[in-house]
């Protein structure tokens, strides 16, 4: 049976990234895990938030890195999605551990364009080996680099590398910088690449679907494969059979 991961936490209802979507997914045990953003403060807080300017998801201006934590949590990350969200504040990356323990596995991914965030890996490792949460994570990131220093740092947290395309050399990549998982958009996903991946021990994740259409095929595709979706309710109608 796939793996539904929300995206964001249940960002089809609630406002990414906040802990109104991720408690949504809290109270929907049949999802088994949580996928969350997280840049880190100009103090030095890892935050959770996907852009790296506030302008979308805020009534902020300018980039996520050149605010304080206190900045930050003045604002408000709800009333862009709906008004019943008013108020809603950027969560940090504790919040959400604390809310997610013992839960929900939970897929954080490194926001980490060249140089910025020094310090970032360490910072979220740190944090999971206080709430006693290495089996209960994943940490995967587009940027390599952060991830061979999140396995340097610590080897028993499963990392991953997100890609978005089919690059060749692929294995060679996974081996280089320590990760055991492997992200990718979709439509890249073929079922021989799928079976080979996940023959040879690497968790593979699917995203991000919400078609049902197209969820339906990559399910198809093997049943370990990982499904990303901003509506896990969509992926749960497909996995459960009429009147069950």
């Amino acid at each position: 049976m796939n793996p539904c991961m929300a995206h964001r936490g249940w960002s089809g209802k609630a406002p990414e990234n906040t802990m109104a979507a991720i408690n949504l997914v809290l109270e929907e045990p049949k999802i088994e895990a949580i996928e969350i953003d997280v840049q880190l403060t100009k103090d030095g807080v890892p935050v959770v938030i996907h852009d790296f300017t506030l302008e979308r998801t805020t009534n902020g201006t300018g980039f996520v890195g050149h605010h304080t934590y206190e900045e930050l949590a003045a604002l408000d990350a709800g009333s862009w999605f709906a008004p019943a969200f008013q108020g809603e504040p950027i969560p940090t990356l504790e919040e959400v551990l604390e809310a997610v323990k013992g839960k929900c596995q939970l897929n954080i991914e490194l926001k980490k364009p060249g140089d910025r965030y020094e310090g970032l890996e360490k910072k979220v490792v740190d944090l999971i080996r206080r709430y006693d949460m290495r089996s209960d994570v994943m940490i995967t990131s587009f940027n390599h680099d952060a991830i061979r220093t999140v396995s340097s740092l610590d080897d028993g947290i499963r990392t991953g590398l997100i890609i978005d395309g089919m690059p060749t050399l692929l294995e060679e990549q996974l081996r280089e910088t320590g990760a055991s998982i492997l992200s990718m958009a979709y439509p890249y996903l073929t079922k021989d690449f799928v079976a080979r991946m996940i023959g040879d021990g690497i968790t593979l994740i699917a995203w991000t679907i919400d078609d049902p259409h197209h969820m339906e095929q990559m399910m198809k595709l093997h049943p370990e494969l990982q499904i990303v979706t901003n509506h896990p309710d969509r992926m749960l109608g497909l996995r459960e059979p009429r009147g069950a």
